[in-house]
């Protein structure tokens, strides 16, 4: 039996945070949930630094996704990540200097691999190129692989399926995983982790936003073994 991909919540909706993640956390923080995370868009920084302290103190691991495409943006990110004390940092496309801030500050970096454009985000690219590239971070140390694969422009189990087998890391299936038909899919391959965030606003595994995270996590139990850890 292959391991347990790990959820991570993530308090956004169409790749931005919404306004009331503190108050949606504070009902959930008792689900089945250990990591939890947003993006680094729309809260306040003040906003999001006291959403991260109280998730800490609630005993989770936490999670910063950038949504950038630029240098200075994505390191912008990073020294949020930092600011907040984070223990993920999830996309930026890749960047050395933001390795580098991460690698100082114990901070975990998953990059985006593929071509990203758009808000929500959209891949695109080749599996071949897209397997090299996570590949080549991996060499230069990142922790493991942010991909948005059912965003993908084209095969996206295949793809999927290719970098979790071919790539030596932690990989994180991010964004769009909104059916249990998906959640089997995710099973079957076993990547490291996968995040849920707008099909839980959406009620796509119906209930509550607390008692989906619990169908979830239970749903992904009853296929797989013991969990991987991020």
């Amino acid at each position: 039996m292959k391991n347990k991909p790990i959820l991570i919540v993530m308090l956004t909706y169409n790749d931005r945070t919404v306004d009331d993640a503190y108050e949606i956390f504070d009902k959930c923080k008792d689900s089945k949930a250990e990591y939890w995370g947003f993006k680094e868009e729309s809260l306040p920084p003040e906003k999001m630094k006291a959403l991260y302290r109280y998730m800490k103190e609630c005993g989770k691991t936490t999670v910063l996704e950038v949504v950038a495409y630029t240098e200075d943006k994505c390191i912008e990110g990073a020294q949020l990540a930092v600011e907040c004390g984070c223990d993920i940092l999830m996309g930026t496309i890749y960047s050395d200097k933001v390795n580098e801030i991460c690698k100082a500050n114990n901070i975990k970096y998953m990059p985006f691999v593929g071509e990203i454009a758009g808000r929500p985000s959209v891949l695109s690219g080749s599996i071949e190129s897209m397997v090299a590239e996570a590949k080549s971070y991996v060499d230069k140390g990142v922790y493991g692989i942010d991909l948005l694969g059912y965003r993908y422009t084209g095969d996206a189990f295949e793809l999927n399926r290719r970098i979790v087998e071919e790539v030596n890391a932690p990989i994180c299936i991010a964004g769009s995983v909104d059916s249990f038909r998906r959640l089997d899919e995710l099973a079957a391959i076993s990547p490291c982790a996968f995040t849920i965030g707008s099909a839980f606003f959406e009620n796509q595994f119906e209930g509550t936003f607390a008692e989906q995270i619990d169908k979830v996590c239970d749903y992904i139990s009853s296929r797989c073994g013991e969990p991987a850890y991020v």
